[in-house]
């Protein structure tokens, strides 16, 4: 597998390819079955038809990788916290206000769920095609968990200001429930998994390692103990200036860059021989053309001679033409 071998450290030209939310609205054949399975959750958690997805941009595309089709607010959904997908609002939850309102089960059913999807899609991939299992990181999650939606999330910024009891006793409870939960999954048969801190970038430099670095290291420490020699991937997006300490103290390793890293400067913050995976910017996607094809090779070039997966620096927007993605990989192929 191409990805495992970068992941390990090697250089491969060209580099493997996948993409984060490929699997998705963009995609014709993702909007047929999604009109058939009910609310978003619903599909989610239906083994069946989320192994589907999962498998569909790899059969259009022949990606390098899969990516689990999930969500990452699977975790408080599994934790008793009431989760509802809102069109066009997104997520919606009561924001949380003591632990009391949390349960951590031994086979939460939502995980039961998941990690049935992942047993289906690794079945039907061809063994050379890597399966990316995932979760959300402890303090992303919290963050819809305590503001009970997206946007600023200023209740959980300023937990975090107080270092408050209430947002520690979450982020621990949510590192437990990530080993659990990407346990089950890497039993299903995923090769490697990654962890989403989305939310990363809005944690000051002060707050970054509390709540940042040492949830993550912590998961990812748990999992080497349970799977040892397991390959993990961290995307601290927006980490600015905490990159290199999020690399060096994480324990992961690769590193997603998102879209405003500068690669030189990556590639110079991290580890000597750390894998790096990014940052086509998403916008180059939906616009195409010349833009597309010289932004692509821009990428190619900024990593050469380092261990890379190409990806975007965050996930496909809706409106990008699926002719626009398979022109991307006609560059990146035929380098």
């Amino acid at each position: 597998m191409k990805l495992m071998r970068v992941l390990g450290g090697e250089a491969v030209w060209p580099p493997p390819v996948w993409l984060m939310r490929q699997a998705g609205r963009y995609l014709p054949e993702y909007r047929a079955l999604r009109a058939t399975a009910g609310d978003f959750l619903s599909l989610c958690l239906n083994p069946v038809l989320a192994a589907e997805v999962t498998l569909q941009p790899v059969r259009r595309y022949g990606f390098d990788a899969a990516i689990l089709f999930s969500d990452i607010l699977i975790l408080p959904l599994a934790l008793g916290q009431e989760l509802r997908f809102l069109e066009g609002e997104g997520p919606k939850l009561p924001p949380l206000q003591q632990m009391a309102d949390l349960r951590l089960e031994a086979a939460p059913p939502a995980f039961v769920s998941v990690a049935e999807t992942v047993a289906r899609v690794r079945a039907a991939l061809d063994p050379a095609v890597a399966l990316i299992g995932f979760c959300g990181s402890p303090f992303t999650v919290a963050c819809y968990m305590l503001d009970g939606r997206g946007g600023s999330f200023a209740r959980s910024r300023a937990l975090a200001e107080q270092e408050d009891r209430l947002l520690d006793g979450v982020i621990d409870l949510l590192v437990e429930a990530s080993v659990v939960y990407l346990d089950g999954q890497v039993k299903a048969g995923a090769d490697c998994v990654m962890l989403f801190d989305t939310h990363a970038g809005l944690l000051p430099a002060a707050r970054f390692e509390r709540y940042a670095i040492l949830p993550n290291q912590r998961i990812v420490r748990a999992m080497r103990e349970l799977h040892p020699g397991l390959k993990i991937i961290g995307f601290p997006r927006q980490a600015g200036d905490q990159l290199g300490a999020y690399a060096r103290a994480s324990g992961v390793d690769a590193v997603g860059l998102d879209t405003t890293a500068d690669p030189a400067a990556a590639i110079a913050a991290v580890p000597a021989g750390m894998a790096l995976q990014g940052n086509l910017d998403p916008t180059l996607l939906k616009v195409g053309g010349a833009a597309l094809a010289q932004g692509t090779q821009a990428v190619l070039e900024a990593f050469r001679g380092v261990p890379h997966v190409f990806n975007l620096g965050h996930g496909i927007t809706p409106d990008v033409p699926p002719e626009h993605v398979a022109a991307m990989l006609e560059v990146i192929r035929g380098v």
